[in-house]
């Protein structure tokens, strides 16, 4: 059991691994509404419409993707995405319900990444890339806290209470 300041900031990691879950699922429903339609067309028409240069670098980049793209690459990817948001919809339900093994895994989901985004940051810095790393630093940080915390209180709760002091 968390004590109740722990819990509230558990319980908000919690959200946003709720809404990481939500929004890559609609991103993977995106990927299904694309199956069977000329995905080619439509990023040239994304292209146009966003008034980008199609010539330019990253524009380029997204028009010859979008050439490669298979329906079994959207089926693939929409999978994925699938997958990916079961999982933090587990990790977001065991935060919420004070289960140990998700602030272990909240810990460890979130550290796995900052060696990519320290790297990531190091070849280009960005303000969304240094955002992604500090954010991503301080869920580490008060996950470790937390379960320093809950571990100490668990210590507690096992040690038998005081005897009273005998009579003579």
């Amino acid at each position: 059991m968390i004590r109740k300041p722990l819990l509230t900031g558990v319980r908000a990691v919690a959200i946003v691994e709720a809404c990481k879950a939500a929004l890559v699922l609609l991103a993977g429903f995106g990927l299904l509404a694309l199956i069977h339609q000329d995905v080619q067309a439509l990023a040239e028409k994304f292209v146009r419409h966003s008034h980008l240069n199609p010539a330019g670098k990253y524009p380029r980049i997204f028009l010859d993707a979008s050439e490669r793209v298979t329906d079994a690459n959207l089926w693939f990817l929409a999978a994925l995405a699938a997958l990916y948001s079961v999982v933090r919809a587990i990790e977001a339900y065991g935060l919420w319900n004070e289960r140990r093994w998700a602030e272990w895994f909240a810990l460890a989901s979130s550290a796995i990444y900052l060696p990519v985004e320290i790297y990531e940051l190091m070849h280009k810095f960005g303000p969304v890339k240094f955002s992604i790393l500090v954010t991503n630093i301080a869920v580490v940080l008060y996950m470790a806290y937390a379960l320093r915390h809950s571990a100490d209180q668990d210590r507690e709760l096992a040690e038998p209470p005081p005897l009273p002091p005998a009579k003579l």
